[in-house]
């Protein structure tokens, strides 16, 4: 699944860091494979502000990486929208990552 940066973050963001193993052996591999390569830092001008807890990258260039997502991670990611769903947590930022999964 093609991932832009927006999406990878998002995701970071979400998934769970407390479960069975099962669930944290995927959340490790998943943060594995969102996690950023220098050549995409570089090519996405992406930074972070350690002052503001927020990430920054170029919106003009177009980084997209395509991750693998299994039937198991995918249910790890769509428990977790779902979680936000139900607790009235989920914002309109979230809304199409949410539509992709759940």
């Amino acid at each position: 699944m093609k991932l832009s940066i927006m999406e990878r973050i998002q995701l970071l963001g979400v998934l769970p860091a407390e479960g069975n193993a099962v669930t944290l052996r995927i959340v490790s591999d998943l943060r594995r494979d969102l996690s950023f390569s220098e050549k995409e830092m570089k090519d996405g001008e992406i930074k972070t502000d350690p002052e503001n807890n927020r990430v920054m990258w170029n919106n003009s260039v177009d980084v997209q990486k395509d991750v693998k997502i299994g039937d198991t991670a995918r249910g790890v990611i769509s428990d977790a929208m779902k979680k936000l769903d139900t607790e009235k947590k989920l914002n309109l930022a979230l809304l199409p990552l949410y539509e992709k999964f759940v």
